[in-house]
């Protein structure tokens, strides 16, 4: 059965894109109500309520500022900023990206009815939890580029360059939350495995230490990793006023990965799908 489901030789067509990217703008106002429904019931029932999606990432960014900027000075290299905003500029990105790849690994499971529904387009559900946690990282960004001008640091064209960085970490999330939240449904272990690779990413990545500081045969296999080049992105649009075509080679790689998870997520996704509703 496998076999069938993973054989590429029946690419994605050019019009299945299209016809997703078409549900997606007809069904976009569907995606910010349950998106935001989403939100408000992770917390439901909670004395501090939604506030907890801010608190949360806060202390756990606060106790990594509090480690390396007084014990491990070394981590994060040469900056030209405080240590707590160079290490924002990776964690909340990091915080973004790990939310949305384990709320939509289960996004499937838990919306098993609205499967059964054959009018409803099931590709968007995994996008819905990535919408409800983006609302939190937009809130994110806005509050670290008002740190950033409160230290004296004025905007500048390269921030715009965050939302050429967001739309690839978007990319990037779509393909692996179609891959995991698909593969969930018949094998439930995949939603542990992902919390084993997003915390084995997470120390993988480098949000709070420099890669500079590895040696250059290490660097290397480190640059693999997509999630380098977003959160080297995001320091150095914010700090180090540095353009994406600078770095062509990571640019053309990270763009050349991202696209062959979508293609394959699609299709896997579409080979699954009809089988969704007989598991669950």
């Amino acid at each position: 059965m496998f076999k069938r489901i993973l054989n590429l030789k029946k690419y994605l067509k050019p019009s299945d894109i299209a016809l997703f990217l078409k549900a997606l703008y007809r069904n976009r106002k569907i995606i910010h109500q349950m998106a935001r429904d989403d939100f408000r019931n992770q917390f439901l029932g909670s004395f501090l309520g939604v506030f907890w999606a801010f608190v949360q990432p806060l202390v756990f960014v606060f106790a990594l500022w509090f480690v390396f900027s007084l014990g491990l000075r070394q981590a994060r290299g040469e900056a030209p900023v405080p240590f707590v905003l160079w290490l924002m500029a990776g964690m909340f990105l990091w915080f973004f990206f790990s939310q949305s790849i384990l709320r939509g690994t289960g996004a499937i499971l838990e919306s098993s009815y609205l499967v059964k529904n054959v009018k409803f387009q099931v590709s968007i559900l995994p996008v819905i939890k990535i919408v409800s946690a983006l609302n939190v990282h937009v809130i994110f960004i806005l509050l670290l580029l008002l740190l950033y001008v409160g230290n004296g640091i004025w905007p500048n064209l390269y921030w715009l360059q965050i939302i050429y960085y967001l739309a690839g970490t978007l990319a990037l999330e779509i393909g692996l939350t179609w891959i995991f939240s698909s593969l969930t449904v018949f094998v439930k272990d995949v939603s542990q495995i992902v919390q084993i690779m997003i915390r084995i990413g997470f120390w993988l990545t480098p949000v709070f230490w420099s890669i500079d500081r590895m040696p250059s045969s290490i660097q290397f296999i480190l640059k693999l990793n997509p999630m380098y080049y977003l959160v080297q992105g995001y320091r150095d649009s914010l700090i180090y006023k540095t353009g994406f075509w600078e770095h062509p080679h990571l640019t053309l790689y990270f763009w050349t990965v991202t696209f062959l998870i979508l293609v394959f997520g699609g299709i896997v996704f579409r080979r699954l799908r009809p089988h969704f509703a007989d598991v669950l």
